[in-house]
């Protein structure tokens, strides 16, 4: 397999080789397994809420946070 200089691509092509790499793990039978630090990550913000330490924000405050 060709490797891909992404350096040297445009924004638009990166986009269509992100969308084309989508398009082909979508046709797999079978999901790629996530990573191990992923799930200690999902058990900490598990553990969070459990312990109503954790701070939810609307989709709109995230925006106004963002500037957007």
């Amino acid at each position: 397999m060709d490797s891909i200089d992404a350096k040297n691509m445009s924004p638009g092509q990166k986009i269509l080789a992100m969308e084309t790499l989508w398009e082909s793990m979508c046709q797999e039978e079978e999901e790629p397994a996530a990573p191990d630090w992923h799930g200690q990550i999902l058990e900490n913000r598990r553990a969070w809420i459990a312990a109503q330490d954790a701070r939810f924000i609307t989709l709109e405050q995230l925006r106004e946070r963002l500037g957007r």
